[in-house]
């Protein structure tokens, strides 16, 4: 049994037969989650009584291979910008392209970025890069400081060294040194913009930044895009003048609702307000991102060390099209192996923010599974190779009782400015089986003591 194993053993047997069978300690984390508002629609974002630990060499690895992978992602991203063949692949809106058009008038291309990856023993695969507008930095970090102190934490820390892995701070370093390169010189006025939230009694994790900028001594608002004026060069909120956006606004998602005549591109296009993320993340944030990085073709002149990253770490991803191409070296008619490889093959929307469906083909029949190929043909979607997800059991109370279950876990590592700063963990039943249990956990680094 590895350290880790016996951790996360340990952990459990102290609330099925130790002394932490008496879940009042558990009552009082939820009440502290509640009061800090840590819900959603009513539920808590967190039902989970065990954090996610990690081994050091795993953190290492999430960090050394996601920032390997990250560069890769921006040079291809270089690439795009000037070749409209590779542009064409990432299948963008007319206006999305417009918006990729414009200089942000700062380096990088994504301030701030989320890998979906899944992490089990020495293996690591990215199933996805968030390079939009990027989510759960911000709960992990309260969840976190709310874990690091429960009773079954604070014993388990008796035996284990424990560290905690805080983005926040390094968000706000990373927005500030953008604006800097943006031109400004003032202490700047921040406008956290995200779409009202749905539950008026929940906070929005964007709460959670605006008060610890807010602590840094920033001057910071949450504004929804109705809100926004533009006019005599400056962006405001009523007599609220903004210098710098943390943009929370999916690209497609803005796009749905508002043209490019919104206040927002107005005064982005005029270089009147530094925006973070730009509106050029949207090129890496396209699933068939992916696409492009596993086709040789395209990475061939690829520092060695980013192909060994891809090959190794990114799974074979293709847009669906009527086309040809490769696979394991091999050219392939890609529908026909589309249709003919449903056990190893899933099918995704290209972009997140759309309500089409994933269609897994291993847990299809072949009929439904030639459905669902017709319908990627017809709107952007990407075929990717099938990863195996990461299995855990976690605790939880439910109804006042311990029940364990096991949960699908998805690791998140942050990044900022194309350094991975700490991670977050992200807890589900899988797209298989109905669970009414899912949310954010803290992720812990373990190392021996």
């Amino acid at each position: 049994m590895s350290q880790l194993d016996d951790a996360v053993s340990r952990y459990n047997k102290l609330l099925e037969t130790g002394p932490y069978r008496d879940l009042a300690w558990a009552e009082a984390l939820h009440e502290r989650m509640e009061s800090g508002k840590l819900s959603a629609g009513g539920r808590l974002i967190c039902p989970f009584l065990r954090p996610n630990l990690i081994s050091r060499r795993q953190y290492d690895s999430l960090v050394k291979t996601g920032e390997t992978l990250i560069s890769a992602i921006d040079r291809m991203e270089q690439m795009v910008l000037s070749t409209p063949a590779l542009l064409a692949r990432l299948e963008l809106l007319p206006a999305e392209k417009m918006l990729a058009a414009i200089d942000p008038g700062y380096q990088a291309l994504e301030v701030a970025a989320r890998l979906d990856s899944h992490l089990v023993n020495g293996h690591l695969h990215f199933v996805q890069y968030n390079a939009d507008s990027p989510t759960g930095a911000g709960y992990a970090d309260a969840l976190g400081e709310l874990f690091w102190d429960i009773p079954p934490v604070k014993e388990l820390r008796k035996k284990y060294s424990l560290s905690r892995v805080g983005s926040r701070k390094h968000l706000l370093h990373a927005l500030l040194k953008s604006y800097k390169q943006f031109g400004g010189s003032k202490r700047p006025n921040i406008a956290i913009v995200e779409f009202k939230h749905a539950y008026g009694s929940s906070q929005s994790e964007y709460e959670l930044f605006r008060d610890f900028f807010r602590d840094e001594g920033y001057q910071v608002e949450i504004v929804s895009p109705e809100q926004l004026e533009y006019r005599n060069g400056v962006l405001r909120k009523g007599a609220f003048e903004i210098n710098l956006v943390y943009r929370r606004l999916g690209v497609q998602e803005f796009l749905i609702r508002f043209d490019l005549t919104h206040p927002l591109v107005q005064a982005y296009r005029d270089h009147a307000v530094c925006v973070v993320n730009s509106f050029r993340s949207e090129l890496a944030h396209k699933k068939a991102m992916f696409g492009l990085l596993t086709d040789a073709s395209v990475t061939a002149k690829f520092p060695a060390v980013e192909r060994k990253a891809i090959r190794d770490h990114v799974p074979w991803t293709r847009l669906v099209s009527a086309t040809k191409t490769t696979y394991a070296d091999k050219t392939i008619d890609l529908p026909e192996f589309i249709s003919q490889n449903r056990e190893k093959l899933a099918l995704k929307p290209n972009d997140d923010y759309s309500d089409q469906h994933t269609y897994l083909g291993w847990e299809m029949d072949s009929a439904g599974w030639d459905r669902a190929l017709k319908q990627a043909m017809r709107s952007p979607y990407v075929v990717q190779e099938r990863v195996e997800p990461v299995k855990s059991v976690f605790p939880l109370m439910s109804y006042g009782q311990l029940e364990f279950r096991e949960m699908q876990v998805d690791v998140h590592p942050h990044a900022y400015l194309g350094k991975v700063q700490g991670c977050s963990t992200w807890l589900s039943a899988g797209h298989s089986g109905f669970s009414s249990a899912a949310g954010i956990v803290p992720t812990f680094i373990l190392d021996s003591k």
